[in-house]
């Protein structure tokens, strides 16, 4: 990897900024200064520091958010603040992505990375990875609503795949799914003559919300939860 790509893609300076910081002796590698950044070291063997601070080789970065209202699943989007801009500055500039969307209202497991083959594998139709969410509605559901849900129902552009879905009360409880469709819940429950009036994902590939987390708040996954999604790794 070239010495100003990793300045740059660990957020610290523009691969201009970091050429002229280069000629001010303010780059080494291995202690040695240098003026050439287009020449390519190890990453994972060599220290480099821009101003006296090591830089940080971002190589696969997998991180659980618990998503807050009112922020958009993107990396840019004008209908409002993204996830991304719930990082550090440093960290924005990583090329993380949000693996799938959640509503703009839908709170939650948000998974971000910048392993486009992992996130790639993980919403694949064909993997059947689980997402598991807790709703509330507006109204008390029957049983034979219910029945109906798990079975399939016509949301007006396709028919569900089958779920489950697991009642705390009657107008509470959770749903598990294998796609994701566009607001694919709520309109389920519309199908049913209902309304979502609260919604929140709770797992993911078999990741569990981390409840100490609070809204907005993220942390990078633990070795238990790298297991789990091992298989889609690239």
């Amino acid at each position: 990897m070239r010495i100003d790509k990793l300045i740059s893609e660990a957020g610290l300076a523009s691969r201009n900024e970091a050429a002229k910081a280069a000629r001010k002796g303010n780059v080494t590698v291995n202690g040695e200064e240098v003026k050439d950044l287009s020449r390519h070291i190890d990453p994972e063997k060599d220290v480099v520091t821009f101003f006296g601070e090591v830089v940080e080789y971002v190589k696969n970065v997998y991180i659980m958010m618990n998503k807050p209202e009112g922020y958009v699943s993107s990396t840019d989007d004008p209908a409002g603040p993204t996830v991304i801009e719930l990082l550090p500055e440093r960290m924005q500039a990583w090329g993380l992505f949000p693996c799938g969307r959640l509503d703009k209202n839908t709170v939650g497991l948000v998974l971000l990375t910048n392993d486009g083959i992992a996130a790639h594998r993980m919403l694949s139709p064909k993997k059947h990875v689980e997402k598991t969410y807790l709703f509330r509605l507006k109204k008390a559901i029957s049983s034979e609503d219910i029945e109906t849900l798990e079975k399939g129902v016509d949301i007006g552009d396709c028919v569900t795949k089958p779920c489950r879905v697991e009642m705390q009360s009657e107008c509470e409880g959770y749903i598990t799914l294998t796609e994701g469709k566009y607001h694919q819940i709520k309109r389920m429950a519309e199908a049913v003559g209902n309304k979502i009036t609260y919604l929140e994902r709770v797992t993911f590939a078999g990741i569990v919300l981390d409840r100490t987390l609070n809204r907005g708040e993220w942390r990078y996954l633990n070795e238990e939860e790298m297991a789990l999604i091992k298989p889609f790794l690239s």
